[in-house]
C-alpha cells in the first residue's frame, strides 16, 4: 500500500493497493497519459484503497476515485453504504460525492426504500453509526438504481444526474 507520494504506509493504514513486477502490463496501447497516469514510480496504481493488517492480509476499502474529500476529511462512500444497508427499510443505497461551495463535496446519498421508513429515521441511523463528517447532507430516495451492465450500481450515471438536477426538489438537505 503506497501514499499519494509513493511512500508505503504503515500496516493498519489506509493506502492504494500498488503491484509490480514482471507480469505487470507495459503501458495503455496508444495512450501515453494513461500509462503515465497509471504506471509511476516502477508500481502499477490500480486505484484501489485498502489496508494490509498485522498478519499481511490484504482488505479493500473502496475505490480512490469514488471517495469523497469533505472539508479535507477523506470519506469513503462503502462505509455508509454498509451502514445504511444495515437498516431493515433500506433494500439499496449508494452515495456519492456533491460539489458544496464551502466543503468542496459533500456527502450524497441515493436510496432506495422498503417497508415506509423515512429519511429522518435513515439520517439517525447514521448519526448513531458515523462520524458526524459522513453524516449525508442530502438525501434522493428512488425507485430502483441505475446499473452497469455488469450489474454493478452505476455512479457514474447518480452523479450525472445529480449535477443535472442541481437543485430540484428531489435532492433533500439534511436539517
Amino acid at each position: 500500500m503506497l501514499d499519494d507520494g509513493g511512500s508505503e504506509v504503515p500496516s493498519g493504514e489506509l493506502g492504494e493497493v500498488c503491484l509490480r513486477g514482471r507480469n505487470i502490463m507495459m503501458g495503455y496501447f496508444g495512450n501515453p497519459e494513461a500509462t503515465a497516469e497509471t504506471l509511476r514510480g516502477g508500481w502499477l496504481r490500480t486505484g484501489d484503497v485498502g489496508y494490509v493488517d498485522e498478519d499481511g492480509y490484504y482488505f479493500l476499502v473502496d475505490r480512490k476515485k469514488d471517495m469523497i474529500i469533505r472539508g479535507g476529511e477523506n470519506v469513503y462512500p462503502r462505509e455508509i453504504e454498509d451502514v445504511l444497508l444495515e437498516h431493515a427499510g433500506v433494500q439499496a443505497a449508494a452515495i456519492v460525492g456533491r460539489l458544496d461551495e464551502v466543503r468542496g463535496e459533500d456527502v450524497h446519498a441515493v436510496v432506495v426504500l422498503t417497508g415506509g421508513v423515512e429519511v429522518a429515521e435513515l439520517e439517525e441511523h447514521c448519526r448513531e453509526r458515523l462520524a458526524p463528517f459522513k453524516v449525508p447532507s442530502s438525501w434522493e430516495v428512488v425507485e430502483e438504481l441505475p446499473k452497469t451492465a455488469t450489474g454493478k450500481i452505476d455512479k457514474k450515471v447518480l452523479r450525472e444526474r445529480l449535477t443535472a438536477a442541481g437543485a430540484r426538489t428531489t435532492v433533500r438537505r439534511a436539517p
